[in-house]
């Protein structure tokens, strides 16, 4: 057996995804492992679970998990797994801090780490996330800025890699970050066996289409609250920025510096952002031609209107609208 994977079962801030990342990671790799089998080879992975616990609950009782050993017990792997927690994280709990010690002295030895969607939030508090980038679910990454300022996070990417250590976006996008990392630690014929015989797509690299954009609105500046509002109600006309500065007696500079601290976005950014969510929602469940979307947005020209609606959702309007629309292939 040449490496260790250690499979981390957090004994508390578990959420209702955490046992899928735990189960989904043994079942995959386990499956990875017998494809190598079945081809005459070694396995490459000696999987264990590893708690803080002997036995750790989940789901108020419903479930419950008995980790194989404690981390404790483990005194060198190669690759640790750390799964979603429960995305009200405010801090971490004291039950939990062996794991963080865990993930400090493993990565110091030369482990590599990978979480999966909120375990972010476990993985930044080792510190070893600063100035790095992370992916997490979109519907956290502003609750995790506030939490964790010095990490990049990067909501539209579905996987990050760097230096050893990943981070992936929410859901059960987990999945894909255990296919890449079944490529990069097994090959890629044992990764396209897995995506086919799980049933996964492989090679995905963006959860933007899957966003939904709701505003920015979890911060104490109020004219920067009074300007979003002003733009969610009147997205689809011409709006000067330099008049709506003036509107609210704030010099433009300052303007703009309030409004990308206050929401991470400039105010063009945030119009788009609402533009193109308007659109989103018309070419999800109206008959509506581009064209007519693209008018009723705000937008004159198609070209800038693609442009910007691939650059949000990762897809351009017809392959979204193809994809999301059931009505659009009637």
């Amino acid at each position: 057996m040449g490496k260790h994977l250690t499979i981390l079962v957090p004994d508390m801030q578990a959420g209702p995804n955490t046992i899928s990342c735990i189960i989904g990671a043994y079942h995959i790799f386990s499956g990875a492992n017998n494809y190598r089998i079945e081809k005459g080879n070694e396995p490459v992975f000696d999987i264990q679970l590893a708690g803080v616990a002997m036995q750790s609950s989940f789901i108020k009782g419903l479930l419950q998990i008995q980790p194989q050993c404690k981390v404790t017990d483990i005194k060198a792997t190669d690759l640790v797994i750390i799964p979603a927690v429960a995305p009200d994280f405010n801090g971490l709990a004291k039950e939990n801090e062996p794991l963080i010690r865990f993930m400090n002295d493993q990565y110091k030895q030369g482990a590599e780490l990978a979480c999966m969607c909120t375990g972010a939030y476990l993985l930044a508090s080792t510190g070893l996330l600063d100035q790095r980038h992370c992916s997490l679910h979109w519907n956290t990454a502003a609750h995790f800025k506030r939490l964790f300022p010095k990490v990049k996070v990067q909501p539209d990417k579905l996987i990050t890699d760097e230096n050893g250590i990943y981070t992936n976006g929410g859901g059960y996008s987990f999945l894909n970050l255990i296919l890449y990392l079944v490529e990069k630690f097994y090959d890629r014929a044992t990764a396209v066996y897995c995506s086919k015989i799980f049933q996964i797509d492989i090679d995905r690299h963006t959860q933007s289409d899957f966003v939904i954009f709701a505003g920015q609105k979890s911060h104490d500046d109020p004219v920067v609250k009074l300007a979003q509002q002003y733009i969610e109600d009147n997205y689809y006309e011409k709006i000067s920025f330099e008049a709506l500065s003036r509107k609210y007696a704030v010099g433009r500079r300052n303007f703009d510096r309030r409004f990308i601290k206050a929401t991470g976005n400039t105010p063009l950014e945030y119009l788009q952002r609402v533009k193109i969510e308007s659109a989103k929602k018309a070419l999800e469940s109206t008959r509506k031609t581009i064209s007519e979307v693209m008018y009723e947005t705000g937008y004159a020209d198609m070209k800038a209107f693609r442009e910007i609606f691939r650059k949000v959702t990762g897809l351009s309007p017809l392959a979204y609208k193809s994809k999301y629309n059931k009505e659009s292939d009637l």
